[in-house]
């Protein structure tokens, strides 16, 4: 301190350094982040896809017959409102099945209305 040089901070290098290091730990922990965000997505669609198809047979078990469309299952109160399809994310793109071999329409399935393809190789419209 003799000569009146106090040395507080950091130099430009140093910090050019830790923010190389941060740079390079943020690129190697994207790609498992964004993994992480499809992972959630495809869970909550199982999830609603479960849910759905659940109440479809509670409804076809009660009056004998499927449901004309998803919104009577919101009118006859069996779902609170239609899910949201996560990778849409629209409650109208849901894909409805109508039962086999009857001369009337219903939804007797659902499938996403994503063409987006599953981390595990399939279309999610298939699940």
């Amino acid at each position: 301190m003799k000569n009146g040089l106090n040395r507080n901070g950091f130099t430009l290098i140093e910090l050019m350094i830790v923010m190389t290091i941060i740079g390079i730990l943020v690129s190697i922990a994207q790609p498992n982040f964004q993994k992480a965000i499809i992972r959630a997505r495809e869970t909550s669609l199982r999830k609603s896809l479960f849910v759905l198809r659940d109440v479809i047979d509670q409804y076809y078990a009660d009056h004998g017959n499927y449901p004309e469309t998803l919104e009577a299952l919101v009118e006859e109160h069996y779902l609170r409102a239609i899910p949201e399809d996560p990778l849409t994310r629209s409650r109208t793109s849901w894909i409805v099945i109508p039962p086999e071999g009857s001369e009337t329409s219903g939804v007797y399935d659902v499938h996403s209305g994503s063409d987006l393809v599953a981390l595990n190789g399939t279309p999610y419209n298939e699940w």
